[in-house]
């Protein structure tokens, strides 16, 4: 063995990357048991962890603080997002906010500019990211760190996630969590991760920022709305990320649906000339 491939072996993060090698597997097995059971138990459970769990939870209210909401909703979406798989809040808050500070830049967790592959996936794998202890996360999420529900929810951000499986298992088969766990899971990754590659690659640039990000009409529909990258990196703080009326953004009407039941506050938009559409909002 060379020394350049150990140290890309030691680099490897071996229990994210067998873990996702598992939830691949059972996701492609999953396509030979369809049943519509299974398949509305899916999209479901999509909803609530992609979108009021990561979208609406870890993105636009905890790392951006865009919106306020009860600690009971913040402490609910929290859990909604751990079932995607994607880290406790601590860890996924941490590196958003870095990747926001270096944004294609070196420091930036994902760039494609330091791979298309690296940017979707590779950084998951083997980056240094990942590796990053407690106290190097600290200072870009002391407000989730002296919360004690985040830093415990942080450290068993697993939890959630097995015991809603062996439920699922328990009351519907193993067929039906095949789809709901294993698929969805490995969908809803690669359709987030999309937003750190897809939206830095291909795409539309309404704002002259200092990145490469784009806005993506596609990967917004896989994502509730997160494919607007463009206006989000120009407006980082906004609630609300489509800015045209076109700008099919699922997350922030789910944000004005709060708003309404009396869930939402403070939500702030972007300090720009109203857009066509925006009007009322």
């Amino acid at each position: 063995m060379t020394a350049k491939f150990v140290e890309r072996l030691k680099e490897i993060n071996w229990i994210t990357s067998i873990a996702l090698v598992v939830f691949h597997v059972a996701a492609v097995a999953a396509l030979f048991f369809f049943s519509w059971q299974a398949l509305i138990l899916t999209l479901v459970l999509w909803w609530v962890t992609a979108s009021l769990g990561v979208g609406m939870g870890y993105h636009r209210l905890l790392t951006h603080r865009s919106y306020k909401a009860p600690k009971w909703v913040e402490y609910l979406f929290t859990v909604f997002a751990t079932l995607s798989l994607e880290g406790g809040p601590i860890f996924w808050v941490a590196t958003h906010r870095i990747h926001h500070r270096h944004t294609d830049k070196p420091g930036d967790p994902h760039s494609p500019r330091d791979g298309k592959w690296w940017s979707h996936m590779g950084w998951i794998t083997s980056g240094r990211s990942l590796h990053r202890s407690t106290e190097e996360l600290a200072p870009y999420a002391r407000d989730l760190m002296n919360d004690r529900f985040h830093v415990w929810i942080s450290r068993w951000h697993w939890v959630p996630l097995t015991v809603s499986g062996l439920l699922i298992l328990a009351v519907f088969g193993w067929q039906v969590t095949l789809w709901a766990v294993f698929l969805r899971v490995t969908v809803g990754l690669h359709f987030t991760w999309l937003v750190n590659s897809a939206t830095h690659l291909w795409g539309s640039r309404r704002f002259d920022t200092s990145d490469d990000s784009r806005n993506s009409f596609w990967v917004a529909i896989l994502t509730w709305g997160e494919g607007w990258h463009n206006n989000h990196h120009a407006h980082m703080h906004s609630a609300r990320h489509g800015l045209r009326w076109w700008e099919i953004d699922m997350n922030w009407y789910g944000i004005l649906a709060l708003r309404v039941l009396g869930l939402a506050r403070d939500i702030k938009l972007p300090r720009i000339r109203t857009q066509p559409g925006m009007e009322g909002a």
